[in-house]
């Protein structure tokens, strides 16, 4: 363009500053908006979802998982694809069944050079972490950072493996797993969003407390489940014969802490245990579990107590036991919020609790978990997901473990590949209308023969029936109506009124196989 005169000229000039100034604000992305989610993983193992206040159980009071919950979502219908540690971490970062990741049972080693989550969030350029329970028998891959409690990992004065070493650290596993993790959310790099697996060891089987808890429910006795002496009139041959019972199956060493003054060096549990209270906890620890312990065992030695009054006195131990490593565990989950708060991290931070699997307290008079039915099978999860709710919200759409997944490389805005089995969460967290979300979902548990001797099942369950099928050396089917028969007490599977709903979940079942890929051989 050609300018005659100096005024029109600069004139010019003016309005093509304010152009390119313009242009230059149109393309840069505001400072203050929020960049990727940061991702707080925190798991733990074995906790039953009637063990969270929030779910309306007064069992115990867990004010900081109820924070959670409080101020974000429930998600009343969470469930697993198949109820055990292993099998469970490896479908929780494939977001695939184990048929197609490879990890049917806690026997099989993961096969770390598979496609994962956290290794498609770092490609993204998050900076991801993996502290505490790993169990997974191979070395953690995706991670820039990992350091993971040695195999099952110890209550008391812990063995950690980082990439350079293996260290002991004395103090409490709990306390220590999210001491590591927060040293870690401190000295992160701050310039990158960031995926923090938190997983804690407790409350898994056996249930050695924090010393700072040890009184707690001391002084009281706590209900014990209608159903604890369930005779198990109606259900298969898979129910009889599983060796997970309180009454008859828990040891008196490992599990109830009565250890003798000479443990049976034949059994492995034994074993076990006195290297557990003998070796690993120090001279001072050991005298105030003493203290506490020896006198509360007087009772159960003495000889004077009936078969239902020992029943009674193990449930008791179990529960109390259980419930103060939980006590821990809604501690460290305190920490962690208040961390965040304090570095200002929680506006742009998902922040996630749930459990690798449910357990049973005391129902059926069980513990452990891997049945189908409701207690080991469903699991609580509880999520505050900044921007996206208000708070104080539920959830009853039919979720699993396998959509965590999804769901996270969703909110992080990385491509979902389609060979992931999980479904996001995300359009439910965001409150949208989706009728047809999940019909129903599909459970498979393979590790038998195994430990506690469940039966291999695999089944069907949606918003009011749940069909189970027991296979390899038996053949029996299990209907239930969860909506009449929340505790599963009652088999409808040759119930003739339910005949054409058997005929129906059967066909629906198979139809889950084959959309999983998943075939079924003895």
């Amino acid at each position: 363009m050609r300018v005659n005169h100096l005024s029109e000229y600069m004139k010019y000039l003016s309005i093509l500053f304010a152009g390119l100034m313009l242009l230059s604000c149109a393309e840069k992305p505001s400072e203050t908006a929020p960049g990727p989610p940061n991702i707080v993983f925190i798991m733990s193992d074995d906790h039953a979802y009637q063990a969270i206040s929030a779910y309306g159980y007064d069992l115990i009071q867990t004010p900081n998982i109820d924070r959670l919950a409080r101020e974000g979502i429930l998600f009343k219908n969470s469930f697993v694809t198949n109820s055990i540690c292993a099998p469970s971490r490896a479908v929780l970062l494939t977001g695939k069944h184990s048929h197609l990741n490879g990890v049917l049972d806690n026997l099989i080693a993961f096969d770390g050079s598979q496609q994962t989550f956290p290794k498609l969030l770092q490609h993204a350029g998050y900076e991801t972490a993996m502290i505490g329970k790993w169990h997974l028998k191979t070395t953690p891959t995706g991670f820039d950072y990992f350091n993971i409690l040695r195999g099952q990992g110890e209550y008391y004065n812990p063995f950690f493996l980082d990439k350079d070493d293996t260290i002991q650290i004395e103090g409490y596993v709990t306390d220590i797993t999210t001491d590591i993790a927060v040293n870690w959310l401190k000295s992160r790099n701050t310039e990158r969003p960031f995926c923090l697996l938190l997983h804690h060891k407790a409350p898994h089987r056996n249930w050695m407390p924090n010393l700072k808890h040890l009184e707690l429910y001391s002084n009281e006795d706590l209900p014990v489940p209608d159903n604890y002496f369930d005779d198990y009139n109606t259900r298969s041959a898979a129910a009889h014969e599983q060796k997970m019972e309180i009454a008859r199956d828990m040891r008196d060493q490992w599990d109830l802490k009565v250890l003798p003054d000479d443990p049976d060096i034949d059994n492995w549990e034994d074993r076990l245990y006195a290297w557990h209270y003998g070796k690993l906890l120090t001279d001072a620890q050991r005298s105030e579990w003493d203290a506490f312990y020896n006198p509360r065992n007087e009772i159960y030695t003495s000889g004077k107590m009936t078969e239902k009054d020992k029943a009674i006195w193990k449930y008791q131990r179990y529960i109390k036991d259980y419930l103060r490593c939980i006590a821990s565990i809604d501690e460290n989950v305190g920490r962690v919020l208040e961390v965040l708060d304090a570095m200002d991290l929680n506006e742009n931070t998902l922040v996630v609790y749930t459990s690798d699997q449910g357990f049973y307290l005391g129902e059926h008079g069980w513990f452990d978990k891997r049945f189908m039915y409701e207690e080991s099978f469903r699991t609580p999860l509880v999520a505050r997901i900044p921007g996206l709710t208000e708070g104080d919200k539920t959830i009853t759409q039919l979720v699993q473990n396998l959509d965590f997944a999804p769901t996270f490389l969703d909110l992080a805005g990385v491509p979902i590949p389609d060979d992931l089995q999980g479904i996001s969460l995300v359009p439910l967290i965001k409150g949208e209308n989706i009728p047809e979300f999940r019909k129903s979902i599909y459970y498979h548990y393979y590790e038998y023969p195994g430990a506690h001797s469940v039966k291999r099942h695999y089944g069907i369950r949606n918003d009011q029936y749940k069909l189970i099928h027991f296979y390899h050396d038996i053949d029996a089917w299990e209907l239930y109506d969860l909506v009449n028969d929340p505790s599963e007490m009652n088999n409808l599977i040759d119930d003739p009124e339910y005949t054409e709903q058997v005929n129906s979940l059967k066909s629906e079942l198979k139809q889950l196989q084959i959309h999983y890929k998943d075939t079924i051989s003895n």
